[in-house]
């Protein structure tokens, strides 16, 4: 156990944010450099090493947290890094992006506020790279077998690791110009600076990993032959589909998808762009959707100069406190202010848009809502609640109905998708065509990081028992488990 005491001694703190005032104008990340290090080691000696680590069940990749906090608490930070990636290949990712759901099951939070998991997380890995601690980890022999990845996101990332450790030839496709996926053009660079995916796919790169970008499976290369090319195929192409807004008016210029969007403020980060095709500058924008992709447009919105930024949401604003519903250890539907809502900003929960407005030269210039209320357990418009606000930029971030189909992938390797639409798959992430698997949100659907690293991770086991007939990387997850996170 780190500190007998501490969980009595100490308080909960976590790292500090730079005044909104000066992120804004700027595209580093939100938090004061270096603000975690004098703390953690204390706040890491709040951990009670219960008997039963709730913590455990909460995170998918079952991360050895008590283990790990011992470690920092004592600042042994080789060991404590060692310990971090047992089980996680990527925790600066994690560290950076999860929305922790093992604190929610963290045994201290029934009653105090709960460990800081991922501030101790990402202080470890952090201090492993500054200390030169992380390094490639090539295989001792090779097996003489060919494995593709279709898509570079963390699933993606996570499967090819493991399996160019386990002495396979592994090559990456990557449909867009750079590795990474939503991690390089779906997360602004404030929440996680590329830096911290770079350097990770020089590591990989080392290890024997193969990357080809700007190849799209199913259109520049036949997907059937492909898996004649290659011993085993993981498809980790994600959930890429967005869902729509089929209203009046959707038509007009202005109104785009959220990853139409955010990548494009990525690329200007990347240098393709002086400034992006799609700016908020000057405009009064409106996000739809109030999950993290809004959260991400908002504060994209405010970098760009804003005239103004409003967030709508269907649904009434959750409470501060547990649902009844969800008692502990679930992870529950809370109020979160993210560092993009510390900015500025309007939240408007409970409204449905009805329809847009243009101008002449069809360009939106209006949004049409009305408020909504459960009636019977139904969405229902409340009469005499319609308004209209000032729209010159609207994106949609109401999350994703699944894996690309228009690319001919799914029908050219003849897999069968499940009542949701995602790519069926077997309890080894086997899908029914012989030596193809599938990880992360393609056949999970929209789902968290953690969860995609898990299935990556997960599916390199299932391909490594087919190519060997055995298999030593870690214990996979079942693609049915919802650990504590519902």
């Amino acid at each position: 156990m780190a500190d007998p005491k501490g969980f009595l001694t100490t308080g909960r703190e976590v790292a500090k944010t730079r005044p909104a005032a000066e992120r804004v104008k700027d595209w580093n990340e939100v938090y004061v450099p270096g603000s975690l290090l004098p703390i953690i080691s204390k706040q890491a000696g709040r951990c009670m090493d219960c008997g039963i680590p709730f913590c455990h069940n909460g995170c998918p990749l079952g991360n050895l947290i008590p283990e790990w906090n011992d470690y920092a608490y004592r600042e042994d930070w080789q060991q404590a890094s060692e310990r971090l990636h047992a089980t996680n290949n990527f925790p600066e990712f994690t560290g950076r992006l999860c929305p922790a759901p093992c604190e929610s099951a963290c045994v201290l939070g029934i009653n105090q506020p709960a460990v800081t998991i991922k501030n101790v997380e990402v202080s470890i890995i952090d201090k492993a790279w500054d200390s030169g601690d992380v390094t490639p980890q090539p295989p001792e022999r090779l097996s003489g077998k060919t494995v593709a990845v279709i898509g570079s996101g963390p699933a993606g990332l996570a499967a090819a690791q493991q399996l160019t450790r386990a002495g396979h030839t592994v090559a990456v496709y990557e449909r867009a110009d750079r590795i990474g996926g939503l991690l390089r053009y779906g997360i602004p660079e404030f929440k996680m600076e590329k830096v911290h995916i770079n350097r990770r796919i020089e590591q990989m790169r080392a290890e024997g990993t193969k990357f080809r970008t700007e190849v799209e499976i199913g259109r520049d290369i036949d997907a059937a032959k492909l898996r004649r090319r290659y011993d085993a195929v993981v498809i980790a192409a994600g959930a890429t589909v967005s869902r729509d807004l089929p209203v009046p008016g959707r038509e007009l210029n202005g109104i785009h998808f959220a990853m139409e969007y955010l990548p494009l403020a990525n690329k200007v980060q990347e240098g393709d762009f002086v400034a992006p095709p799609i700016t908020a500058e000057g405009k009064h924008v409106v996000v739809i959707g109030g999950g993290d992709t809004g959260a991400d447009c908002v504060g994209t919105a405010h970098r760009q100069g804003a005239a103004s930024v409003t967030q709508l949401e269907i649904m009434p604003r959750p409470g501060e406190e547990r649902p009844t519903g969800q008692p502990w250890p679930t992870f529950p539907m809370l109020y979160k202010v993210t560092s993009a809502h510390e900015e500025g900003g309007e939240r408007v929960y409970s409204v449905s848009t009805t329809h847009f407005e243009g101008d002449e030269d069809g360009n939106v210039q209006f949004l049409h809502l009305v408020e909504v209320e459960f009636v019977d357990g139904k969405l229902t418009q409340k009469p005499g609640t319609e308004r209209k606000i000032p729209a010159q930029l609207v994106t949609l971030a109401m999350g994703f109905t699944g894996t690309d189909q228009a690319n001919g992938l799914v029908q050219q390797f003849g897999l069968e998708l499940d009542a949701r639409g995602n790519v069926a798959r077997d309890a080894d992430f086997a899908t029914n065509v012989d030596g193809v698997y599938v990880a992360g949100d393609a056949g999970r659907g929209q789902s968290l990081i953690v969860w995609a690293i898990a299935e990556g991770r997960s599916a390199a086991r299932g391909v490594d028992r087919f190519l060997t007939g055995r298999s030593e990387l870690p214990a996979p997850i079942r693609p049915t488990d919802r650990a504590l996170t519902v």
